[in-house]
């Protein structure tokens, strides 16, 4: 009995290491993107700034998508987008080129306080949108006004687009996850850590934003290793602050101190979610990893997978293989490249025109982009009040 025993145990490891290293090594199911319609979607670009981040996504060379118009407030700005893209109609301001009734849809590569006014902005007026992250920026109002816009229009596409969703660990991990192979999750962590030199002054930006604002106020590279990858919530928030303990701690004009806030949050199936935004010295990182009841994940430890599991966590996972899963991101089309953020850019321009083409939910919507960014703004409150435990709003459409 112990060696039948014994010989059944190695032969269910066999067939799960032997699935996972295929699948881990590039022996993707998926087959080469094909267009199932002709449609194009006529998408107008705004914003052109420091990271250029609307010519960034790929629009520009999808095949289901004309660029239509292009606006950036600085017109030099606003020539070189529309050269950049090859677009001859550009416009010196988004309240402008909302106005032009042949524009499907809008990205809105704006400043992240504006982000929430400009998406409803568009949506008033008949567009799909989406944006960078994050939803918004201090003004904790914004949330309830992007939500009611968007409960109003239904049958607009909205989207947020947060890079660390189409990580290929992330991307990984919410298949795993879905499969029920982790089981519930007991712990998980998100990290943003975007080092930046002492006495450094911030990256430019438009009005200065990236000032004068709260490191947890731009949570989402982070707190998405938690919503993106379960969809659920994070109900309540415990955090804290430092300085960059130079002893300058003169604060910004809204009155923050700190370089650096981590958080503890409690989630919406039980478990803990640990949040972190530092612009201290070390590694770049988007990242996080996650402990679940039968097995965890971490992808930033260099192993080909990052899936580690007991018993059950195995026979779990051999079993959702065996009946196709497949944990690689979906393929590109012709022409239209990975991209920045961890090859994310090019997947999630290309999941919007997906949403809007087969009408179907974009990767981050309005609940999963609120559930990121609202916790920051109640852990930057926490830890101003030296630790106390908030609530954090619930989302529903």
């Amino acid at each position: 009995m112990q060696r039948r025993s014994f010989l059944k145990k190695g032969i269910a490891a066999t067939t799960f290491t032997s699935l996972m290293s295929s699948l881990a090594l590039g022996d993707s199911r998926s087959e080469a993107w094909e267009p199932f319609t002709d449609k194009k979607i006529r998408v107008g670009l705004v914003g052109y700034g420091l990271c250029k981040f609307s010519a960034q996504f790929e629009f520009q060379h999808h095949p289901n998508v004309e660029i239509a118009a292009v606006s950036d407030l600085f017109p030099d700005r606003c020539a070189e987008l529309a050269k950049y893209v090859g677009c001859e109609k550009t416009y010196p301001s988004l309240e402008e080129m909302v106005k032009d009734d042949s524009i499907d849809a809008i990205f809105c590569a704006t400043d992240a306080p504006s982000h929430a006014k400009h998406a409803i902005l568009c949506m008033e007026h008949g567009k799909h949108v989406c944006h960078a992250v994050p939803v918004f920026y201090g003004d904790i109002d914004d949330a309830e006004r992007l939500l009611e816009c968007c409960k109003k229009h239904p049958d607009l596409k909205y989207a947020m687009f947060e890079t660390s969703c189409f990580h290929e660990d992330l991307y990984a991990m919410e298949k795993i996850y879905n499969a029920g192979v982790f089981g519930k999750l007991l712990y998980s962590e998100g990290e943003y850590a975007h080092p930046k030199s002492i006495g450094a002054p911030h990256l430019a930006s438009y009005n200065d934003w990236r000032s004068n604002g709260a490191p947890l106020w731009y949570p989402t590279h982070a707190t998405a290793y938690y919503v993106g990858i379960t969809h659920g919530s994070l109900l309540d928030v415990s955090a804290i602050g430092i300085t960059d303990l130079t002893g300058n701690e003169s604060p910004n004009k809204i009155g923050n101190v700190f370089e650096s806030e981590v958080a503890i949050c409690r989630t919406s199936e039980g478990g803990i979610f640990r949040l972190l935004k530092t612009d201290s010295q070390g590694e770049y990182l988007e990242a996080g990893r996650l402990r679940g009841q039968y097995g965890g994940y971490d992808g930033h430890n260099g192993r080909i997978s990052g899936f580690v599991g007991d018993e059950t966590g195995k026979a779990r996972m051999d079993e959702a293989l065996k009946n196709g899963l497949n944990i690689k991101r979906p393929p590109l089309p012709p022409g239209v490249e990975s991209g920045g953020h961890g090859g994310s850019h090019g997947q999630l321009g290309t999941d919007f025109i997906d949403a809007i083409l087969r009408n179907r939910p974009p990767r981050v919507g309005i609940i999963d982009a609120l559930n990121m960014t609202v916790p920051g703004y109640y852990a930057h409150l926490s830890a101003m009040k030296d630790g106390e435990t908030i609530k954090i709003p619930q989302y529903t459409l």
